[in-house]
């Protein structure tokens, strides 16, 4: 099939008039939202994850009679559960395929939190959490992995982040939940969207990609059909997939190794650079740290954190409504400036505070944490994963996924274990460094990351491998 290219913006595209699939928006069929919806369950579950430690920290303390130490490395060793899953999430996610990774990351997830609600001591806890963590990890790579695989160009983001939207409610709720039930309920609560997405895997169809990636044609072309409906037109956009699924496996199964050949070096640094800057900005260090942020700064922990969770899910949604629309690179850089404006002004609160020279820099903090939180979940929140997702052809997008999710949980760990004695070293160096980190994310985007608003999956990924 011959395809005509031009060049914009410094990338090679296919010219959309010759491209399969046509210009005409796909639209938003019943099998694609419902397994979506069945998808992002995991994504709640994600989020239920960061959100339980927090409420539940005085319950289980009380009732256990664990120490402060304990119940730290309860909180934290699900991180390193999150690593081991992430380093393998993109190989179950290429052998099992997406539907199977997805079951077999929620029953670690189920036993996990079961094993936190019928816990008698600290041993059985550390043990749920782990086992939620390597769930979790898996989770993080193969969910919008799956729903960008099955979405029209045209919805694809919207779609996608919705991942991001489902793990800020999942935390939400068990912030709110959590202050007036007891702990082991509310881990009765997290374990509900396990069982939901366990069932509804048994009603959604595997990834076309995924299908044509393994030879099975016929189960391609038939998913296909049933996610775009039973009267679409089909074959343009099932013959994009073969040919560029064909092409591909002309190529050596991928290694590790092969993940830094020339040709991929675009795709690896921004799906890389993204997840590190975005780790690096700051976000895990006031997501599980922003009552004591608030009570250092001279503010309410209570308000500041409910002030959070009201700012935090109508600025999700706008993202997900503005990602299709404005496009995923103006998204990235209005929400970057926001979180550098946003640190900026927490660490100015931090300094006026240590000069005694402005009374009100407590509301000031306040209002740059408030910044920053709705301005991350505009866009450096959940378009990262979407870029993940779309970036990576699907022969190396086993390996290269896990590595880039190993590279943000790996992130997180180091700023979540880091901050505590970076905020005894200066509290506003601290901020000023996430500032000065988030406003080297708004030039990264503008010099490397393409804009992938309305092209298919084999579009974007012809693109990068030939920008060298």
């Amino acid at each position: 099939m011959e395809r005509s290219e031009r060049i914009e913006d410094g990338f090679t595209t296919t010219d959309p008039l010759l491209s399969t699939g046509g210009d005409t928006p796909a639209p938003a069929t019943l099998a694609v939202v419902f397994s979506t919806i069945v998808a992002v369950s995991g994504s709640f579950v994600f989020g239920s994850a960061v959100g339980f430690s927090s409420p539940a920290q005085n319950g289980i303390i009380q009732d256990l009679g664990l120490s402060v130490a304990e119940y730290s490395v309860f909180g934290s060793i699900w991180t390193i559960g999150a690593m081991i899953g992430a380093v393998m999430s993109g190989k179950l996610a290429d052998l099992f395929a997406r539907r199977g990774a997805m079951g077999f990351s929620q029953l670690f997830c189920l036993w996990g939190w079961l094993a936190i609600i019928f816990g008698k001591n600290a041993l059985w806890l550390d043990i749920g959490r782990l086992l939620m963590g390597y769930g979790v990890g898996i989770i993080s790579y193969v969910v919008p992995v799956y729903i960008a695989e099955i979405t029209p160009k045209n919805l694809r983001g919207a779609f996608t982040t919705a991942n991001q939207l489902m793990i800020c409610c999942g935390a939400s709720l068990m912030y709110v939940v959590g202050v007036i039930i007891n702990w082991r309920l509310l881990a009765v609560i997290g374990a509900i969207p396990c069982i939901i997405q366990i069932l509804g895997l048994f009603f959604i169809p595997e990834s076309p990609r995924w299908l044509a990636k393994a030879d099975q044609w016929k189960e391609c072309e038939a998913s296909l059909q049933r996610l775009r409906g039973k009267d679409a037109n089909i074959s343009d956009e099932a013959a994009e997939i073969k040919e560029y699924t064909e092409t591909l496996q002309r190529l050596s199964e991928a290694k590790i190794i092969d993940l830094f050949h020339k040709k991929y070096a675009h795709s690896l640094i921004v799906g890389v650079g993204l997840m590190v800057l975005q780790q690096f900005g700051g976000v895990n260090a006031i997501a599980y740290y922003a009552s004591s942020i608030f009570e250092s700064a001279g503010f309410s922990g209570r308000i500041g954190s409910i002030a959070m969770v009201v700012v935090q899910i109508p600025m999700q949604v706008l993202g997900v409504l503005l990602m299709d629309k404005a496009g995923r690179r103006p998204l990235l850089m209005v929400s970057a400036a926001g979180t550098c404006l946003g640190c900026l002004l927490v660490g100015s609160s931090f300094f006026l505070q240590d000069l005694q020279l402005w009374k009100s820099s407590p509301f000031l903090a306040l209002v740059g944490i408030l910044v920053f939180t709705g301005s991350f979940s505009l866009g450096m929140g959940g378009i990262p994963w979407v870029i993940m997702s779309e970036i990576f052809p699907i022969n190396v997008k086993g390996l290269a996924g896990s590595l880039v999710t190993v590279v943000n949980w790996f992130g997180s760990w180091i700023v979540s274990y880091s901050f505590n004695f970076l905020m005894l070293w200066s509290s506003e160096g601290t901020f000023f460094i996430f500032s000065a980190v988030c406003g080297l994310t708004v030039m990264f985007v503008a010099k490397l990351v393409p804009e992938t608003k309305g092209r298919t999956l084999e579009e974007i990924q012809s693109s990068m491998n030939s920008f060298t």
